[in-house]
């Protein structure tokens, strides 16, 4: 189908049915009636940015009460206790290059005895990997020799492209005073991390101003990247929640919209690609909509520590989760923040993760959380 027609998709209400009805088919064809979600520990390594999007409240400057960089010995205790409560993600996420905009925190890094915040988050995934978790990290934008230097110490990496979009970079847009927004920068990372063959989450915001034609435009993009490379383990289909910001008067996509985003995502994109949406931004009787929409994939969730880009949405309990996707027909397992087909394949991930991997999935439970995600 050429772009213009996928964007009619989107648009068309009256084919909501039938559209949900064909992605449910495919993702069943390919994942079967399992569900599944990585249990973490959210760390967020830094909430200082030197990106200013208007829809955000994680990002802060040095001066807000709230601002924080996390140190060794809290990343380590935070580690062990949610390797306690059967975590086996470690996501480290924080904002992109606060050291480009920040002198304070040059200093910062200068004590903890690092040049820049990649350095410190390579420092983080090592804490992580010795709590016995796998770290996942998404540090914004990342050049390629920053991303090879984490390879060997994290499972996966990520980098959402929101959207492909320069429209929202000019004057008036979401992303006016955010140059790691700039698409073309996010699209090169998304390039690099394949010729450097690491596992590779991106995915989609909704509801930022973009066009329905520009959220498949970003589909296309992400579609076009892993067919040259075969790199991305999973998109997430996130919709925009309204929060006290410049932002704050924007509508939020409704459930349908949502639902038809990821029913054109899981249609569009090649089989192997999981169709992710965070549960904590939906009701039950949502995240059963998006179950029949063609989702096979809730993310990581942790038992630990809130979602800090989203603190006013908690968790689901696993339970809960597990019955509504019961109540759809699904059952509702747990995976590895790095996918099986991933690791059946030589090259993909570091030799020397292989232990930890095998401790957090020991024999049969990570032949299974490979069969799963394949």
């Amino acid at each position: 189908m050429a772009a213009e027609e996928w964007a009619g998709l989107l648009a068309a209400e009256t084919l909501t049915g039938e559209v949900l009805a064909a992605a449910a088919a495919r993702r069943d064809a390919s994942w079967g009636r399992t569900i599944t979600y990585s249990p973490k520990v959210f760390l967020p390594v830094t909430n200082l940015c030197r990106d200013r999007c208007t829809y955000c409240t994680f990002r802060k400057d040095p001066d807000d009460p709230d601002a924080w960089t996390m140190r060794p010995e809290e990343i380590a205790e935070w580690s062990r206790r949610g390797r306690a409560l059967g975590c086996t993600e470690a996501l480290l996420c924080l904002g992109d290059r606060p050291e480009a905009a920040f002198p304070t925190y040059r200093h910062t890094l200068h004590v903890l005895g690092h040049r820049s915040t990649a350095e410190y988050v390579h420092r983080a995934a090592c804490i992580a990997l010795e709590a016995g978790l796998l770290p996942h990290t998404n540090a914004g934008v990342l050049e390629r020799d920053e991303m090879a230097r984490l390879r060997s110490v994290n499972v996966s990496l990520g980098l959402m492209l929101e959207s492909v979009s320069p429209r929202l970079r000019r004057r008036g847009g979401v992303h006016q005073w955010a140059p790691d927004k700039e698409p073309a920068r996010r699209l090169r990372m998304l390039e690099a991390a394949g010729e450097l063959r690491i596992p590779f989450t991106t995915g989609l915001l909704l509801g930022i101003g973009e066009t329905f034609g520009e959220r498949v435009d970003t589909l296309l993009a992400i579609r076009a990247a892993h067919r040259r490379h075969g790199h991305v383990q999973e998109v997430i289909v996130q919709p925009f929640r309204a929060k006290p910001t410049l932002n704050a008067g924007a509508t939020e996509p409704g459930v349908l919209d949502v639902a038809r985003t990821v029913a054109v995502a899981r249609l569009l994109l090649d089989p192997e690609i999981a169709v992710q949406a965070p549960p904590n931004l939906l009701l039950s009787t949502e995240q059963e909509v998006l179950l029949h929409a063609g989702v096979n994939d809730w993310g990581g969730m942790s038992p630990l520590t809130p979602d800090y880009v989203n603190p006013e949405s908690p968790w689901p309990h696993v339970q809960a989760l597990a019955e509504t996707c019961a109540r759809a027909g699904f059952r509702l397992v747990p995976r590895l923040p790095v996918y099986g087909r991933y690791l059946a394949v030589p090259g993909w991930v570091d030799p020397a993760l292989r232990p930890a991997i095998e401790r957090c999935a020991p024999g049969p439970s990570l032949r299974a959380a490979e069969h799963a995600s394949t």
